[in-house]
């Protein structure tokens, strides 16, 4: 038995007691939500890293368009600068690579654990599809509804990912950059992807990427590099204006101070 099958079993005998017949699928979206845990500070290296690469493109861009004709000087050149930076030229490509080996894991774990996928979810078995539902009551079925919220989750979480990409690429002079150019869209294939595997690797896959929505937006990826710049540039003018404000008024009150005395002399 894998690691993560065992943790599934484990959870889902802590679990049983709260979800009984559906103690199963519970476990597969709290095994799944813990491996995310467990990988965030991988993922905090990525994000750090797009912005790395987004903060360089122009400078990039500058070197590739004065060098195109000698790849050899664009190269150590474009070294020079990642160096200056203290960053890698795969910068955010690395972390990223480093969780697969993972979600391939834990994806074959719910697509072939015939112990795992013998178990139910509102009477829906997790080693079934949604064509398997179809045939059995359609799609406002028992166990269609299950596939019904699943895709509606989906959907909801998709959408969010495409405006919100939107939104930023409408924010920054640049666009998209990096892989968030392709998440906003790829969103919506895993609305395929849930209606062809089973439903063990169904809860998986929506689990792991509401939790990957949720978690960019909260690091902040896919915002221009300058923002955080022109907030810290704000705060800064802001403060200035308020101690200039302070030291106008101090001012103002030593010559009232001054006028009160020659007056009384």
């Amino acid at each position: 038995m894998s690691v993560f099958a065992s943790l599934v079993a484990s959870l889902s005998d802590a679990l049983a007691p709260l979800f009984g017949g559906a103690a199963t699928a519970a476990a597969i979206v709290a095994c799944t939500l813990a491996v995310r845990l467990a990988l965030h500070p991988l993922a905090r290296a990525a994000v750090r890293g797009e912005r790395v690469r987004a903060r360089l493109a122009p400078r990039v861009a500058e070197l590739q368009r004065k060098h195109k004709n000698d790849p050899e000087r664009l190269r150590r050149e474009m070294g020079a600068v990642y160096k200056k930076e203290g960053v890698s030229p795969a910068a955010g490509c690395l972390p990223l690579l480093l969780q697969l080996p993972v979600f391939f894991a834990m994806y074959h774990l719910f697509t072939t654990d015939d112990g795992l996928l013998g178990h139910t979810l509102l009477g829906a078995p997790l080693g079934g599809r949604w064509t398997d539902a179809l045939g059995d009551g359609g799609v406002f079925g028992a166990h269609g509804l299950v596939y019904v919220g699943l895709f509606v989750l989906t959907g909801a979480v998709a959408t969010w990912t495409y405006l919100r990409g939107r939104r930023l690429a409408a924010q920054s002079a640049t666009g998209m950059t990096g892989p968030f150019r392709y998440l906003s869209l790829l969103a919506f294939g895993t609305l395929i992807t849930v209606a062809v595997v089973p439903l063990a690797a169904a809860l998986y896959v929506v689990t792991s990427t509401t939790w990957t929505a949720v978690e960019r937006a909260a690091l902040g990826a896919g915002k221009p590099p300058e923002e955080a710049g022109r907030r810290g540039g704000a705060t800064g003018d802001a403060t200035g204006d308020a101690a200039r404000a302070a030291g106008a008024a101090g001012r103002r009150g030593k010559l009232r101070a001054s006028g009160g005395g020659a007056s009384s002399r």
